[in-house]
């Protein structure tokens, strides 16, 4: 026998009996890996290995689950650094989901507030998918003058109520890839942006949506408001939706639903440069409060034909 081809068979006998091996304890790796956690939670662990992708056969749509679900939202301040204030609003129990850094610094920090001394000029921040609550997140934040959501794959967020409310220096704002199909609560969320003069809404689904109260209260300086894909099935609560929107000077409201709404009390409160309205498709059948005004025209006294038009008869 030749023992070129002895040594050759023991190499291949031994290169077999090694993958056998790690095929093995890749095998139980997987199992393990499948047995302690979710599909949806293992993807975050093997995103970056093909061969645990291959071995497992994941298709393109496990990743745009991946996404929907785990990819942190991301997102860019900026900043006015002459005032003392908080720049985000997070409680201490979801403080370790988010991962701040100040002026791109690789040094991360575990404070949500600055101090004057710093010369601050931009924030970015990474939020973990634990997070499904935005509720007064920038709640009161004087010094932010830009926010920018870079990244929001996320489908998971339910609560945005008061999320930007009294940003009363904020001049700019990207919320252009915002996920909302599972949001519930929009009440107060642009309340008193008196500086902000654009927002584009035309991506939000408001298909879950039950509370707009106060939602776009006292913006100011918006002139027009596009929200012609809104969905309001849901809604029960208009209150003072769009209360003090006194540069508005026209909204088209025909693509609302009012099926289920209970109270528009002084819904459209204060809007003095609106001139024209038209809400004859409105079901005000379930409303109890029906003074949408809120003695708006009788105190001004300014478009008799407005007055006709807002006060119709319920249908």
């Amino acid at each position: 026998m030749n023992p070129k081809n002895t040594s050759k068979g023991k190499r291949i006998k031994e290169k077999k009996s090694k993958d056998n091996f790690e095929k093995i304890k890749s095998d139980f790796f997987i199992r393990k890996l499948f047995e302690y956690m979710k599909k949806d939670r293992a993807l975050e662990i093997i995103k970056y290995n093909k061969r645990l992708q291959k071995r497992l056969n994941l298709s393109i749509n496990d990743y745009i689950e991946y996404n929907q679900l785990y990819t942190p939202i991301e997102i860019e301040l900026k900043i006015d650094s002459k005032i003392d204030s908080k720049f985000i609003n997070i409680s201490d129990e979801d403080m370790k989901y988010y991962h701040i850094y100040l002026d791109n610094s690789p040094k991360e920090i575990k404070r949500n507030h600055l101090n004057k001394k710093e010369k601050v000029k931009t924030i970015n921040i990474r939020i973990d998918y634990q997070v499904n609550s935005f509720k007064k997140l920038f709640n009161e934040i004087i010094c932010l003058i830009s926010i920018n959501f870079k990244k929001f794959y996320r489908n998971n967020i339910t609560d945005m109520s008061d999320m930007f409310c009294l940003c009363t220096d904020l001049k700019e704002i990207n919320i252009s890839n915002f996920k909302t199909s599972n949001v519930k609560d929009m009440s107060h969320m642009f309340f008193m942006y008196t500086n902000l003069k654009e927002l584009n809404l035309s991506n939000f689904n408001t298909s879950k949506v039950s509370n707009m109260s106060h939602m776009f209260f006292q913006c100011s300086s918006l002139k027009e408001l596009n929200i012609s894909n809104f969905n309001t099935n849901n809604v029960t609560d208009m209150s003072n939706m769009f209360g003090i929107c006194d540069s508005l000077k026209e909204l088209n409201l025909s693509n609302f639903n009012t099926n289920k709404v209970k109270t528009m009390n002084a819904m459209f409160y204060g809007c003095s440069s609106l001139k024209e309205l038209n809400i004859s498709n409105f079901n005000t059948k379930n409303v109890t409060d029906f003074n949408i005004l809120k003695n708006k025209i009788k105190k001004q006294n300014k478009d008799k034909n407005l007055e006709r038009i807002l006060i119709s008869k319920k249908k």
